[in-house]
Parts: structure tokens; sequence; C-alpha cells
């Protein structure tokens, strides 16, 4: 049996484990918003027709702050259409996705939403078909006390007190081909860094997020992110990265896939430090991790469809990936690349919540219900806190497939005044590990829990048969004895271990 031991110590610590790296992120994409979080004729939906079981289940969830409406779709976005009386607003076509766009859910109506799950607003605009001028009009009718024509016609829109949006992206993933207004590094960079200053004009203490490279595998990955930041590193406070992964055939890599994350994270901050030390800046620039996720893109890729103009449906079923128990450890063990990183990753964003590529499902009329994937966010979301630990783990190895040899167990711990916290992917597709754990450098004291996901068929789901084959399962093999932590973790399982 293979055998991980690891050492956890107050004194050597990663930095604050800050709330917004547990956030998510909502598209107008597919059913994510209409038939998604918005329903009116449901049982379930309430005056604003907002489902109250998809409520429930995002508040279990507990995402932080929520990037919105986009993705893709925000470079072709016109934030008006989604403002004043609803009846009178116009349905557009949507090129990111081929879609009609209702725009019965806007600014307004999300907030409300957003009210009620008790997460914040991270907004973006469009950088892609429109500009500085659009943007700092948005500005001025989100967080303008009052006084002003922008402002007063949020009033008339039925909202007195600003919305107060602090954290804004600067248009999404602008590198792309498949982006409406793709640009050049130079191009998008001189544009950031007049939009963030024209935005600070307004509010200088606003948090701006510049686009960086919507993949590692693009070929300007790196040098993007240095080229942008040459341009508008005193004027924003983040660069974003977006990483997707996928089983295919490959289960090594793909359980490996935190190693491709700390590449992914350890380049964008050294491109950015790079430029710091160029300018001679005090400032440093951290990340908003705000797309991350499993998905099967290259099923996506192969299925795509381009609809002619006689028939761009309204909220089609558009990526709606259902997930196995596989896919539930990597999200896992994306999780823990993420804490181990917290020093840089300022926030995060699972994408997405609902419906499209998401732990909630849906069905119009019908049940909500736990995708795998929820689980070990919404348990790493309640038990990390405090600060992040480095892990010092020594133990046996795994073939990672494509990453070469890598740690059977992938770890990250956290520790608070409440107690502590290790999470655990063991990575081996056929055996079981031994985890002893040190916490003699640690003053916590208090139960010892252990709680996962892991079956014999890494490919179970749930689905809309309304049974929830797979859940949390408690791994009763954890032991304390002393200083010591010891437990056995079953082949294909994420494990988060809670001490107090």
């Amino acid at each position: 049996m293979p055998r991980t031991h690891l050492v956890l110590d107050a004194a050597f610590t990663v930095g604050p484990v800050r709330r917004r790296l547990f956030g998510g992120f909502v598209e107008h994409l597919g059913r994510h918003v209409y038939d998604g979080i918005h329903e009116p004729a449901h049982e379930t939906a309430d005056e604003n027709g907002f489902r109250k079981d998809v409520i429930d289940l995002v508040k279990e969830l507990g995402v932080t702050t929520i990037r919105y409406p986009g993705g893709n779709f925000v470079s072709g976005y016109k934030w008006e259409d989604g403002v004043g009386p609803v009846e009178e607003r116009p349905r557009r076509l949507d090129l990111a996705w081929h879609s009609t766009e209702t725009n019965e859910v806007g600014l307004h109506e999300f907030q409300q939403w957003l009210d009620q799950v008790g997460s914040e607003l991270m907004l973006a605009v469009n950088l892609g078909t429109r500009g500085t001028a659009e943007a700092i009009e948005l500005l001025e009718y989100a967080n303008i006390s009052g006084g002003t024509a922008l402002s007063d016609a949020r009033k008339t829109n039925g909202r007195d007190e600003p919305f107060g949006v602090t954290m804004w992206c600067l248009g999404n993933e602008m590198d792309g081909p498949w982006q409406l207004g793709h640009k050049n590094a130079e191009d998008y960079g001189k544009l950031a860094a007049m939009t963030a200053k024209a935005m600070r004009q307004i509010q200088p203490d606003l948090e701006l997020v510049a686009c960086g490279s919507s993949g590692a595998s693009m070929p300007t990955f790196g040098e993007w992110e240095r080229t942008v930041l040459e341009h508008a590193y005193e004027d924003v406070d983040y660069i974003s990265a977006h990483a997707y992964y996928e089983e295919g055939d490959d289960l090594a890599s793909f359980l490996a896939a935190g190693v491709n994350m700390d590449h992914f994270i350890k380049t964008v901050t050294t491109a950015a430090d790079h430029v710091q030390a160029h300018k001679g800046s005090d400032k440093r620039i951290d990340i908003s991790f705000d797309e991350w996720n499993v998905w099967s893109i290259t099923k996506w890729e192969a299925q795509a469809k381009t609809f002619t103009l006689d028939e761009w449906p309204v909220a089609p079923r558009l990526l709606e990936d259902v997930y196995t128990v596989a896919d539930a450890v990597v999200v896992g063990g994306l999780l823990i690349s993420l804490l181990r990183h917290a020093d840089r990753v300022a926030s995060a964003s699972l994408a997405q919540l609902v419906n499209v590529i998401g732990p909630i499902m849906t069905e119009p009329g019908g049940p909500a219900w736990r995708q795998t994937t929820f689980f070990p966010f919404s348990l790493t979301s309640k038990l990390a806190h405090g600060t992040s630990l480095q892990v010092k783990s020594s133990g046996d190895t795994v073939d990672g497939g494509k990453y070469g040899e890598v740690p059977v167990v992938d770890s990250a711990a956290t520790v608070s005044d409440d107690g502590a916290a290790v999470f655990l992917v063991n990575r081996h597709t056929t055996e079981s590990t031994t985890v002893t754990i040190d916490l003699a450098g640690l003053t916590v004291d208090g139960d010892v829990r252990a709680e996962g996901v892991w079956e014999d068929d890494i490919h179970l789901v749930n689905d809309l048969s309304g049974t929830e084959r797979v859940g949390l399962r408690v791994n009763d093999t954890v032991r304390r004895e002393g200083d010591t932590i010891t437990i056995e973790l079953p082949p294909v399982s994420w494990t988060a271990v809670s001490i107090g």
C-alpha cells in the first residue's frame, strides 16, 4: 500500500485564505439564467421569478463572490438592455452562444438574487464591442448615489441605494480569437489601462481585474500577461486566469490536473513580478482565477452548432455536463491547488453554477439537485478558514500521465482559531493510500472527522432520477493518537479532515 507523511507547522504559512477564493460565475449562457436560477412558473419561484430551491442550494454551496454577466457573453452585451421596465427591454441576438437574449434578468434582478444567496457581485464590463465610455457609464449607474443622469435613472428603475460594486473585470478572454472584439496584447493592455484610469477618476478604490490568458495552452501565454501589465500595471489590481480540465481517455493526467494549475499560477505570478521589477514598483499584482472547472470541452467542440437566423433559441441546453465521481475528485484537487497558492490567488470563480457545467442542475418545472462536484466545493468553502499552511510532504509517487511522476497524495491545509483542516486527494487509480499527519507544530484540539467523495464506480453520477447516488461519505479509518493523525484514503478519492 502506498504511504504519505505530512507535516504541519503554524510557523510555515502560505498566506491568508481570502473568502473570495470560493467564488462562482453566472453567465447568460444556455439554461443558466433562464430555466436555471430564474423560472417564474416554477412552484418554488419567488415574487421576482427566482427558484427558491436553487437559492437554497447556492447558499449551501457556499459561494462568496459571483462574477456576472460573462464570460464570452459580455463582449457583445449592452448593459442598458438589462435595466428599466422589463416589458420594454429589447430582445437581442447573443453572438457568443448563438442564442436569443430576452433581457428579462439584468443588473437589478441579479442583485436581488445575490441578496438572497448572500454573495458579493463581481461585475464585468464589455471591452470587446464597446469600450471606456460604456464602462464608466455603467460605473456611474451602479455606484454613484445620485444627482447625475445615470444614477437618477437607477433610482427611477427602482433602486435608491447604489449597488456598491467594488470588484470589476475589464473584459473577458480578450486573447481568444473566438472573442467578439478580440485584440492583441498591446491593444488590449492600452485599452485596459485607459479604462481603469477613467473608472478610478470616479472611484479610486475600485478593485480591477485585467484579462490574462484564457488558457495555459494559448500560444501567447506568459507573454500576454507581461505585455498587458507593461501597460496597465499601476492601474489594475489583479490579472485573471482561466483553466478547464477533462478526463478524455487519460485518467492519470486528469487526476494530476492540479500540477497544471500550479504551473499556470507560477507562470502568471512570475510574469507579473517581472513587470513589477522592471517598473521598480512597490505594488504587487495578484491573480483572479475567475474561471476554473472540469469541462468536457472536446465533446462540446465536436457538437457545437451555429444556428441559422431562423433558429436562435432562447435558453437552449448548452454545456450541460453530467459530472462523475472522478470529476468531483479533480475539482477537490483544483481547490487544493488554489489553497496552496492562497498568497497570490486573491479570488477564484468556479465556472459555472447552475446547469452550464455547474455543480447544480435543474429541470424546468421539476427538481434541482447536486452534481458530484457540489460536495468538495461546499465542504472546502465551509472548512477552509484562517491561514493556508505549507504542507511538508514525503512519500510514494504515482504515474501522472503527461505530468510524469507525481505525489500519490495531493494535499493542502488551513488553520484558524477554531481548528484546522487538511484536504487530500489520492491519485492512485487502484490502491488505497495510508496517510499520516504530524500535528506537533499546531495547537489544535477537538474532534477529528473525515468526509469525502469516492465510489467503487468512479463514473457514477447524480441525475434527474432523483436518487443522490454520490454524496459526502464518512471515512471512519481516521484516528488521532497524540499529535499524529492516521487515515486510509480509497483510490480516486477526495477527503477533508477537520480537527476542532
